[in-house]
């Protein structure tokens, strides 16, 4: 199961061991991490699971989509190069040590 590092706004580290073939938002979801709120629920229709992926796994990552792109025009606090919505991340051996930041606040 690969585990993931999320740290708060405020600097508060939350560790998760995370299915593969879940997304971080659905990881985040089940284990109430506060800052991800998935209004859509994982649809890839909203910009509420917003994190900013440290650098040092942007390689790892397939490519955004264009959906999610345009999503990302959307947040609510103003979007990083490294941002990316936590639906569209799927969790895999490969990304065992995933670190991210969450925003401020998604609404």
């Amino acid at each position: 199961m690969p585990k993931v590092t999320l740290i708060a706004h405020d600097g508060t580290r939350r560790e998760l061991d995370i299915p593969s073939g879940w997304s971080l938002m659905e990881g985040a979801v089940q284990n109430d991490v506060s800052g991800i709120v998935a209004e859509c629920g994982g649809g890839c229709a909203c910009a509420t699971c917003h994190v900013v992926v440290d650098p040092n796994w942007l390689a790892k990552l397939p490519a955004p989509s264009a959906t999610e792109l345009d999503l990302l025009e959307c947040t609510a606090v103003p979007r990083q190069a490294n941002s990316r919505l936590s639906c569209q991340i799927k969790l895999s051996a490969d990304l065992d040590g995933l670190i991210v930041q969450l925003p401020e606040r998604q609404t």
